[in-house]
Formats: C-alpha cells, structure tokens, sequence
C-alpha cells in the first residue's frame, strides 16, 4: 500500500509540475514517464480535478487540463502619480501571496514594486492593471498600462536606432532615462529572478527563461501605445533574490558588475555581425562593468572586424576590465582567440 501511494503522489506531482506545459496531452506525457495506462493516468486527472486542483476543459480528444486558480485579482489603478507601489504591494497583492516562502516573497516584492514604479515613474500613463493568478504551483502576475511603451520611451530619450536596439540596451542592465533618480537595475534583474519574464511593448517582445540568457524580440501587430509586463513564478522554488545579485558581481565586490550580453540582438534579419560599427553599438555602455559574458548562442558567424573592435581594440583601451564569449562556435572561438592574442599596436592599424 505505501508503494502505490507513493508511485501515485509521485504521478500526482509530475502532472502539476507539467500541466501548463502540456495542457493538451499531460495524459500522454505522464503515461509515458511512469510506463502506466492511459486510464491510470486519467484516474489521477478526475481526482485532481474533483479535488479543484485542475481544470478540465472540453470533450474526448479536445480536453485540455489547466490548473485551478486559488486566488485571482484584478484592479485597475488612476491617477498614477500619486500611487506607490509599496502600498499596492502591501494592501493589495501580499495578501493574496500569503503562505509562501519568505524567498519567494521577497522576489515578489521586488519584482512587483520594480515593474510598477517604472509605470509610475516613467510610463506617462493614464492608468495601470494588476492581474494576479494563483494556482496550486505556481504563480503569475500582469502590470499592463497605457502610457507611451517602455520601448518607444528608451528609444526616443536615449536616440537609437530603433526598439530593437532599446532591447539589446536593456538587456545589457543599467539603463534607465532618469539617472538621477534610478539604477536601471530593476529589469535586469526582475528578468533573471522570475522562471518566466516578458515585456510586451509597441510592436516589441522582450522575453527571459530562467536559466537561459538568450534574450530575444519580435515584430508583433500590438497597440501603438501601452506595455505588458508578465511575471510567473513557481511557488516553491529555492532561488532567492540575494543569490540573483550575486550572481552578477565580480569577485569580493558585491555590487552589480557582471553583465551577459545576447550578442544575437545585434543582428538584424539575415546580415551579419561584420563591421566595427556594429561592434560599437554592441559596446556602447559596457564600461560600466567589470566584467562581460558575450554571448553567441544562435549566432553563426563574425567578421574579423567585429572581433577585433571587440576583443582587441576595446580590450586594450580597458584593460582592467575582462571580456568572454560564451556559447560560441568553433569558427567565433578561432577569431576571438585571434584577436586576443594580436599584437596591442600591430602595424597598418
């Protein structure tokens, strides 16, 4: 008897851990894991959903299984600014995140009080929505308003190119169009807390796995004004804010001083990364660190012009600084490793 229990807790855990994955064959998916029938499987999903742990929706072959919200809140906020984003987090939202782990709390609160100052502070907006979902799992929350898009608005303050460069700018962390009043910490690492993060903006994606730094953008057919901002995070998870920081220092110093940048976002459609130009633009502010991870995942090929501006040129001019390419392939290793190992003061350049 203790044997089944457990080998049925054990399926149980697997479904809720994967159901959001895989809302239209979780059934499949759990038989094939545990060798057991479909019908032992389909058992499970009739207790979990008579137990209102899921949702099941439609018929047969058309099911889908989702997980049950517990708690559920929408609020829509005016007069923007005059709100503060410690109070909503304190009246309006921690209570219905009572009961998790104080590490999971913490990475709400900051994750939460970030995105809505930002609103706040920077959106120009008429009003905000806070949408709150959580299930038995994990947890997810939207902060949506209708200001002028957190990407048109660091394009136009800061003159880039285009949003997709504010992409590849926020990414690198650091960056916000009031310094006196702010770090431009908070996305940085809001991104890299949460198992999920997506910024939604004029035609712009932003978007962050945990564990993945390839940050990445699409062309969407989105509103012309307005952002999205979506945070999903499992309920029970062992990361914890403070590790997220120290993640990106450098050594004994614990400040923010360590970036990864997702070299990809400086390659738009088929060009290639070829000219010290767009060395340049990849460049741009990266002084600020200590020390950066380039990285090449998903990028095929570099110019020896790019590599050079890169790891020689700015290399030399900041020598205290240490520059790595990570995820690269055999052919960016060999002119990386070219660069590095060219003479500082090579004759003809």
């Amino acid at each position: 008897m203790v044997k089944i229990r457990s080998r049925g807790e054990k399926v149980r855990s697997f479904v809720l851990a994967h159901v959001a994955e895989f809302p239209h064959d979780i059934a499949k998916k759990t038989s094939e894991e545990f060798q057991i029938s479909r019908q032992a499987v389909n058992k499970h999903l009739k207790n979990l959903v008579d137990e209102k742990v899921l949702v099941r929706e439609g018929k047969t072959r058309q099911q889908t299984y989702h997980l049950r919200p517990q708690a559920e809140h929408v609020k829509v906020y005016t007069d923007i600014p005059r709100l503060e984003e410690d109070v909503i987090w304190r009246n309006d939202v921690l209570p219905l995140l009572d009961q998790m782990p104080a590490n999971v709390l913490d990475i709400w609160s900051y994750g939460f009080t970030e995105m809505l100052n930002n609103v706040i502070d920077h959106s120009n907006a008429r009003q905000v929505s806070v949408h709150v979902k959580k299930a038995a799992t994990t947890t997810e929350i939207w902060v949506l308003d209708d200001g002028i898009g957190i990407f048109k608005k660091i394009q136009t303050e800061l003159n880039l190119l285009d949003q997709r460069q504010a992409v590849l700018e926020l990414s690198k962390g650091k960056l916000t169009t009031d310094p006196t009043r702010h770090t431009g910490e908070g996305i940085f690492f809001s991104s890299r807390m949460f198992d999920q993060f997506r910024i939604m903006s004029t035609g712009t994606h932003f978007s962050h796995q945990f564990g993945d730094e390839d940050n990445w953008v699409f062309e969407s057919a989105d509103a012309d004004r307005g952002t999205a901002v979506l945070m999903n995070l499992n309920n029970h998870t062992a990361r914890s804010a403070k590790k997220v920081f120290a993640e990106f220092s450098s050594g004994d110093d614990i400040g923010f001083t360590k970036t990864v940048i997702p070299v990809r976002l400086a390659q738009y459609g088929n060009d290639k990364l070829m000219s010290r130009s767009q060395a340049k633009r990849l460049l741009d502010r990266v002084d600020r660190f200590k020390t950066v991870l380039f990285d090449f995942s998903e990028v095929e090929t570099i110019g020896q012009a790019f590599a050079d501006e890169i790891f020689r040129v700015f290399r030399n001019s900041h020598p205290t600084m240490k520059l790595h390419a990570i995820h690269a392939n055999a052919e960016i290793k060999a002119l990386v490793t070219r660069a590095q190992l060219a003479d500082p003061l090579p004759q003809g350049e």
